[in-house]
């Protein structure tokens, strides 16, 4: 029986109860969250948080322990989905040996009826690359440009990128960010990209994920979850929390000398003599980081739509 629940709003991932094991642990652990098609979405987290792995299992290569994952409306790794989906790990595995030539013949190749010569073929003029060069030859930046000039050329619906920039210096990361975000929007490219690198995140996302000690903490529009939090700034010389807090939610809290600094997510107007702010994205990012035990915030829009027996019934 066909699923129609995920053809009206298009959905590009969507997760309930997802696990995975590994020998020594679990990197994701009953993990619930939606994405939207046609967002940018930062996966954040600290090492170990489990970002690798739920790319892996979005990309089919690795199964999940428990749980469902739903890509494109079907089974990660199902023959009508995977050529849907491209994948691009850290390690960027191109053939050194290969030119820049070889390696565009090889992804118009290995897809067959999708291939974009045009995107592929501008990636590479962008970065003024001769199509003889050998991949092995060229510079870090290069062979990124190469290695998202093959995903791109694959004309996804749906690309996974696992620490893309992690490698480059800020000007590259800069000008590749740029590419990356120009394709996406021309071809309405849903983007999920794990990045350690918080600034370069900011201007280029509009949705977010962020993973703790395997589980989701933070999942929805930015702007949502931006404006559900405030920062909240003070003379404080007292022991223990303000008061005035007390009917909030609290994320983290730091005192500097007399000063106190909290990001809060209020339940109503905050009282006392209090300067409050909207958070950055950054701000945001690094108190969830900071405080991994902070309480979950799942947005609506991340709100997952089906339970696991729903699921099995479909």
């Amino acid at each position: 029986m066909t699923d129609l629940t995920f053809l009206p709003d298009r959905t590009a991932l969507e997760a309930v109860g997802l696990e995975a094991k590994y020998r020594r642990g679990r990197a994701l652990r009953d993990c619930g969250f939606r994405v939207p098609a046609g967002r940018v979405c930062a996966l954040v987290g600290p090492n170990g948080a489990g970002k690798s792995t739920l790319l892996t299992v979005a990309a089919g290569l690795r199964r999940p322990s428990g749980g469902r994952l739903r890509v494109l409306g079907g089974d990660p790794g199902d023959p009508a989905v995977r050529p849907r989906v491209a994948y691009l790990g850290q390690s960027k595995p191109l053939y050194p040996n290969f030119t820049v030539a070889d390696t565009l013949r090889m992804g118009r190749a290995l897809n067959p009826g999708r291939w974009d010569e045009r995107v592929a073929e501008r990636l590479i003029r962008g970065g003024n690359l001769s199509p003889a060069a050998r991949i092995g030859s060229l510079s870090g930046g290069q062979r990124t440009r190469v290695a998202l000039a093959l995903a791109l050329g694959k004309r996804p619906e749906l690309l996974l990128l696992d620490e893309p920039m992690s490698d480059l210096d800020p000007l590259v990361r800069h000008e590749m960010m740029a590419a990356l975000m120009t394709e996406a929007a021309e071809n309405a490219t849903t983007v999920v990209i794990a990045s350690h690198i918080l600034t370069e995140l900011e201007g280029a996302c509009d949705y977010l994920l962020l993973l703790a000690d395997g589980r989701v903490r933070l999942a929805g529009e930015v702007e949502d979850l931006i404006s559900a939090h405030r920062l909240v700034m003070g003379r404080y010389e007292d022991v223990g929390t303000p008061r005035e807090f007390a009917a909030h939610t609290i994320v983290e809290a730091r005192t500097t000398g007399r000063q106190l600094t909290a990001l809060v997510r209020p339940e109503g107007p905050i009282s006392g003599h209090w300067e409050t702010a909207e958070p950055s994205l950054e701000e945001l990012l690094l108190a969830h980081l900071r405080a991994p035990g902070a309480p979950a915030l799942i947005a609506p829009s991340a709100e997952p739509r089906l339970s696991p027996s729903k699921w099995s019934a479909a």
